[in-house]
């Protein structure tokens, strides 16, 4: 019998403690109070972030229609390989000169696709070699806990690590060095935290 109790407490004592996490819902604003929408929020607490592969509920492609890259910015985990389908009668010449990632995607015709992985967490500013007026954003992020801000200039990160944490948020006119600047967030071991950003824009 007291063997058997010494193994319940062994086993209560390895048990993995539950896990503590909030919701953080970011507003960003520029100086003048009005939205910014398409600002990518980071966050990464200091506890570190959950071990294994990093997943979003959206899809990592970005497409060419309309001779315009949709989505403008996209988010993608590190390590995640990008659909670049055309959707256009026309060919792209899809390339990035980025210090996160420097590839060029050649000649590809409508219903055509191509692929890209990207190894480097940063901002891969898009561009096409046929039609100048083209540009796009690739995030790349090492955190689960991102999201983009939407027309109100709002998003919501669910299920963040509780404790102390940095907020990064980054725009391409966001007025600051890589376009970019940081925020110290406590996040809630449970419940909502609502946190306004205010950044001042190109």
């Amino acid at each position: 019998m007291r063997t058997f109790h010494a193994l319940c407490i062994v086993a209560a004592l390895s048990a993995p403690l539950p896990a503590l996490a909030g919701t953080v819902a970011v507003r960003v604003v520029d100086a003048n109070g009005q939205p910014v929408p398409d600002a990518v929020v980071a966050i990464h607490p200091a506890a570190g972030v959950p071990a294994g592969p990093i997943r979003f509920p959206w899809a990592s492609e970005m497409v060419q229609k309309n001779i315009a890259f949709n989505p403008g910015t996209l988010i993608v985990p590190i390590g995640a390989t990008v659909a670049f389908p055309n959707q256009d009668k026309v060919r792209h010449h899809v390339y990035s000169f980025s210090k996160a990632a420097k590839f060029e995607l050649k000649l590809f015709g409508r219903d055509q696709s191509r692929t890209y992985t990207f190894t480097t967490p940063g901002t891969v500013a898009l561009g096409c070699n046929i039609h100048d007026a083209m540009s796009g954003f690739i995030r790349v992020v090492d955190t689960p806990f991102a999201g983009k801000t939407a027309a109100a200039g709002d998003t919501r990160v669910a299920n963040v690590t509780g404790g102390r944490a940095v907020l990064t948020v980054w725009h391409p006119r966001l007025k600051a060095k890589q376009n970019e600047a940081s925020f110290p967030l406590n996040v809630p071991a449970s419940g909502d935290i609502a946190k306004r950003i205010t950044v001042t824009l190109r």
